[in-house]
């Protein structure tokens, strides 16, 4: 994008681990970045927005090129209670419903709306692409209404990232992971076949960016063409650290830890990003030994 003329971009959940580091870029490449808030707008580049009762400010978000919708609770953040599964499907279906439909009112050239790889459900050793139907596990369900909400953008070319386990040193399941592997406490979890979809921060920031400026629209896969299993990954975190990785973390205590998110932990999900390669697109770090190398370094 850099050989580009500046955009005027608008993203929701910019002070999350991805909307920042995509903020942050846009800014750096001269784009103009305006941020959805859910208080009162302090300046030029806050748009107010309240999900709950479904209100965007319509004026500020005129004349931007794009709108990016990140926001959402995080399926990682708490253990599954009745009471945090409705808060993760209700704040991506009433987030991205208010978005969906001021996108529709002021028309911008492109709409990306985030999802995840939980649209496939669990897919044990065979490998999805964006055809393939969704699965019927909670994260599913919860993916299907997310996208289907998306669909309210009506007029707009609309991608819907299903995005991966990014990784990233400074948040997400990387950086709790890192502290045990440095003390060389960590190893699988599980029994360590199920298979990981990953993708490095710095391509899933590439990859929304040529999305950007894509004809491309529908659901797109954000993860590294190459998936690795569980005991893949974690040996080779432990070897880019210089560490063992002998220990297994047994699923009976993930799950009593976790609670519903164990299943994604030890759940499979062997995920191909068919619709990006078939952009064009080319990734920084496609096998997960580099990409760690250079992550554990920064």
């Amino acid at each position: 994008m850099a050989d580009r003329a500046p955009q005027r971009i608008a993203i929701s959940g910019a002070s999350g681990l991805i909307g920042t580091a995509l903020a942050g870029q846009l800014r750096d490449e001269g784009n103009e970045v305006l941020r959805f808030v859910r208080r009162p707008a302090k300046s030029n580049d806050e748009i107010q927005w309240d999900p709950k009762s479904g209100t965007v400010d319509l004026a500020k978000l005129e004349g931007v090129s794009a709108v990016i919708h990140l926001a959402g609770a995080g399926v990682g953040d708490k253990r599954w209670t009745s009471k945090y599964r409705a808060e993760i499907l209700n704040s991506r279906l009433l987030g991205t419903t208010a978005i969906a439909q001021a996108v529709a009112t002021v028309k911008p050239n492109a709409f990306i709306s985030a999802s995840a790889i939980g649209w496939y459900g669990e897919t044990g050793n065979r490998a999805v692409t964006e055809v393939d139907k969704p699965g019927d596990d909670f994260l599913a369900t919860v993916c299907r209404e997310w996208e289907h909400a998306a669909d309210l953008a009506d007029g707009v070319r609309t991608v819907k990232i299903r995005t991966g386990l990014v990784l990233d040193p400074s948040g997400g399941a990387l950086a709790r992971m890192l502290p045990l592997f440095k003390f060389g406490l960590g190893g699988k979890l599980g029994n360590g076949k199920q298979w990981w979809s990953w993708i490095t921060m710095h391509d899933q920031v590439r990859a929304i960016k040529h999305l950007l400026n894509s004809s491309i629209s529908g659901p797109v896969n954000l993860t590294s063409p190459n998936p690795v299993t569980n005991s893949q990954f974690t040996a080779a975190l432990a070897r880019a650290l210089h560490r063992p990785a002998f220990v297994q973390a047994p699923g009976f205590a993930l799950k009593l830890a976790l609670g519903g998110f164990s299943t994604e932990i030890l759940g499979s999900k062997k995920v191909i990003p068919q619709a990006l390669l078939d952009d064009g697109f080319s990734f920084d770090y496609p096998h997960v030994s580099e990409a760690l190398t250079q992550l554990v370094q920064i």
